[in-house]
């Protein structure tokens, strides 16, 4: 039982370090942008793009990094994204150029698409629970905050690079604890190796993507936002991102949260309130407001945008046993590609009328919306 215990608990160990550790790459850049922009000799825009390449990629590695999980087990497939993301943060170290920033942050959005969708897939495998789906969600967007937080000390001694070797170590800590962790079985019946695209007319999956991009998606969106829109409606640098900073970690306690709450009769209810909450909180920070009125407004907006996540993840493989990796990856998939469209369509709300309302209001719309869709 001893041994059966300290088993389980590599596996759950290595997982949430793999969640951890593309968490952490899809923060890297931002809390050193100015910096990044100086170094590199381009405008904070060209530093928003490296950030645009990535998450391109990792949106279009979704559904393959989930058939490799399918196809050759999850943690193989997972330790190949976490060498990937070491060879795409090491090709920017040399130099501060903006055609090699492109290259290594391109390289590091494949790293991420097979490493994210890859840890979900080993947790399942692992017979984990959906509380520890929503662990290991959590983790992902834990990793970022404690990101903001961190590298700009490391700017201090090493500049443009912190981004870089910051990120190097934690997934080098992520590989070590994968390497300790226990190998994960390929998906029953997925010994062919070509993928079976019959899931995408699966309206189940489109049910869950559309919760999940309107959680997470949405929050990704807001957080990149919100601190323009608090400044420019009077609230201090500061302030702006302290609020700010919370529509993306409080999602941390209701992503773990969220798994338990699968557990209960009305598990659908709850999840479909949490998405008219977020919708409502998205358009209450639209409002002019003190400060106190914003804090509890991105309070309300961070809890309710984790809820979603445990029941998108373990719905999408529950629904599609023969290739649940590549069921997880399409339902992310879309998640990120909200954030691909949505994020400059927002920005672009900044030039009407209300300095960026009209796009929190049509966020907050589409949020709520999306709660009709919640599977019973």
């Amino acid at each position: 039982m001893a041994r059966e215990e300290a088993i389980r608990g590599r596996a759950t160990a290595g997982g949430i370090a793999i969640g951890a550790a593309a968490g952490w790459n899809l923060a890297a850049l931002g809390p050193v942008a100015t910096r990044e922009s100086h170094a590199y000799g381009v405008g904070l825009a060209t530093i928003g793009l490296f950030v645009t390449v990535q998450f391109v990629l990792h949106m279009a590695m979704q559904i393959p990094g989930g058939h490799a999980a399918d196809r050759w087990g999850a943690r193989r497939s997972s330790a190949a994204g976490l060498a990937v993301l070491v060879v795409g943060n090491a090709v920017a170290l040399p130099v501060a150029d903006p055609a090699v920033g492109f290259l290594g942050r391109a390289i590091v959005g494949v790293g991420t698409g097979l490493a994210f969708i890859g840890g979900s897939d080993y947790i399942r495998a692992q017979g984990g629970s959906p509380t520890l789906q929503g662990m290991y969600g959590g983790s992902s967007v834990l990793a970022p905050g404690i990101a903001v937080a961190v590298i700009p000390g490391v700017a201090r001694w090493t500049g443009f690079r912190a981004p870089y070797l910051s990120t190097i170590a934690v997934v080098l800590l992520a590989a070590v604890l994968l390497a300790l962790a226990p190998d994960a079985p390929k998906a029953a019946g997925h010994a062919r190796d070509k993928l079976d695209w019959s899931f995408v007319r699966d309206s189940r999956l489109y049910r869950l993507a559309a919760i999940h991009s309107f959680s997470f998606g949405f929050s990704v969106i807001v957080g990149n936002w919100v601190v323009t829109l608090l400044e420019r409606h009077g609230q201090s640098k500061t302030a702006a991102a302290a609020v700010g900073s919370l529509t993306l970690l409080l999602g941390f306690f209701t992503r773990i949260a969220g798994g338990s709450l699968l557990r209960r009769e009305n598990a659908s209810r709850i999840v479909a309130a949490g998405l008219v909450l977020g919708g409502v909180a998205a358009v209450v920070l639209a409002l002019p407001l003190t400060l106190p009125g914003y804090v509890a407004a991105a309070t309300v907006l961070g809890l309710a945008a984790g809820v979603p996540f445990a029941r998108a993840f373990t719905g999408a493989a529950a629904a599609r046993p023969d290739a649940p990796g590549a069921a997880v990856g399409f339902v992310n998939a879309w998640a990120a590609l909200t954030v691909v469209v949505g994020t400059p369509l927002v920005g672009l709300t900044f030039s009407l009328p209300g300095d960026g309302r009209i796009g929190f209001v049509v966020l907050g719309v589409l949020a709520a919306l999306a709660s009709l869709a919640t599977p019973r």
